[in-house]
């Protein structure tokens, strides 16, 4: 055996060890914590997270649906996280069977042990504890990490990225050619929403972008629902927008990659900064599905600024930031939110909330109540829960709600 051969060898021990046992026992310690949320009791710094835009700490419950509560549900969203898991497995799968023969057996022990805590769940639905989709969600992205799989959608996100951001320009240019005020904000808030179609994580949207792989922006204002939308609060917030008092912060909790975060919110953030907006972009801590988390958004605005004068003027002063939200899944528990942005929110006067996507828009958050202006847009992806909210697939969310005492 030459050295070559030898230091391959031996490299390839290393990382066989690295990712079959020392990866499973740092993630046996971060599943444990995520499935420990954060409840905030007494003077804890949980709660003091807690109070930063939630309107009454002690009442906040992030989660919309409760299945061990609502029968109808349940029957519903088990057997489809069942389904869904063998789509994530072979994504998994797929992610590293290139580069490491372990990956298919440790992507059967992702799929075994993900249904069978899953059936835990299930088996417990007497219990008193609230579960909601965030948490069978979450249980994926941890059994995931748990198996050695950090990011299986990383190339995807990679490639979607790099198809978005020269596409900017254009989306800005036919934004700024619309002279209405009113008519242009329409335009944007209908970007975000398009742009929300983009989601892996979503079997209707799935099937489309793995048969079209021309889908973009355009076709994606085209698939969404026409106004009057399912929940539609947009004229309230568009007659907002003519108010004279500018927001003096605007907290942006964003969702996926590629064309979603890069036509649909830098667009809408770009215009809240012109109005002299500060704004603070918050994504994922952790990689979860296709959505883009906060150093993927970081590098995105760097390339973006290029074409932007607005964007890289905004990044150059600090009056566009970026933070990682504190969360592992797809879904938003402002319980916990990360020291940092806790401080920003406070420091910066944070007047404004905007939360997109289903994960942070439906299945959390859809009925609870902050201590500022909060803007939640979504479209809906799943037919059970359109119909369970009065519409149909790709039905629009848009809940603007004025800050009352």
């Amino acid at each position: 055996m030459n050295f070559q051969q030898y230091s391959c060898q031996t490299s390839n021990f290393f990382h066989h060890l690295f990712v079959r046992t020392f990866l499973p026992v740092v993630y046996f310690f971060l599943l444990f914590y995520i499935q420990q949320p954060c409840i905030p009791t007494g003077s804890s710094m949980c709660e003091l997270h807690c109070n930063v835009l939630v309107k009454d700490s002690n009442t906040y419950q992030p989660d919309t649906l409760d299945l061990n509560k609502d029968k109808e549900a349940a029957a519903y969203w088990f057997p489809c996280f069942r389904e869904l898991i063998e789509k994530f497995a072979q994504r998994a799968l797929e992610s590293q069977r290139a580069t490491d023969t372990s990956a298919e057996e440790r992507a059967n022990q992702f799929r075994s042990s993900y249904l069978s805590k899953l059936q835990e769940y299930q088996s417990q639905s007497e219990s008193h504890k609230v579960l909601g989709i965030r948490e069978l969600l979450e249980l994926n992205d941890a059994q995931l990490r748990l198996h050695g799989f950090t990011d299986p959608w990383q190339e995807q996100k990679k490639t979607e990225n790099e198809e978005a951001v020269p596409l900017l320009s254009g989306r800005l240019q036919e934004i700024d050619a619309i002279k209405s005020d009113r008519e242009r904000w329409l335009e944007l808030v209908r970007g975000v929403l398009a742009g929300n179609m983009f989601d892996w994580g979503a079997q209707a949207v799935t099937n489309i972008l793995q048969e079209d792989a021309s889908f973009g922006l355009n076709a994606a204002l085209e698939r969404i629902q026409k106004r009057p939308w399912l929940m539609d609060d947009l004229d309230a917030w568009l007659q907002r927008l003519q108010e004279e008092e500018i927001h003096k912060c605007a907290a942006i909790f964003v969702d996926n990659s590629g064309v979603d975060v890069v036509l649909g919110i830098l667009p809408f953030a770009r215009e809240l900064l012109k109005r002299g907006t500060k704004v603070l972009l918050c994504a994922n801590s952790e990689p979860s599905l296709n959505d883009v988390t906060s150093s993927e958004l970081t590098a995105i605005l760097d390339c973006c600024n290029c074409s932007c004068p607005v964007l890289k003027q905004a990044c150059s002063e600090k009056r566009l930031l970026v933070f990682g939200n504190g969360q592992r899944g797809p879904c938003l528990d402002m319980r916990t939110l990360p020291q940092d942005l806790c401080e920003a929110l406070k420091t910066y006067q944070t007047d404004l909330l905007i939360i997109e996507g289903m994960g942070r828009a439906l299945h959390t958050n859809l009925y609870a109540r902050f201590n500022c202006e909060t803007l939640k847009l979504a479209v809906v992806k799943n037919k059970w829960l359109a119909q369970r909210l009065g519409g149909d697939t790709f039905a629009v969310i848009c809940k603007y709600e004025p800050l009352t005492s």
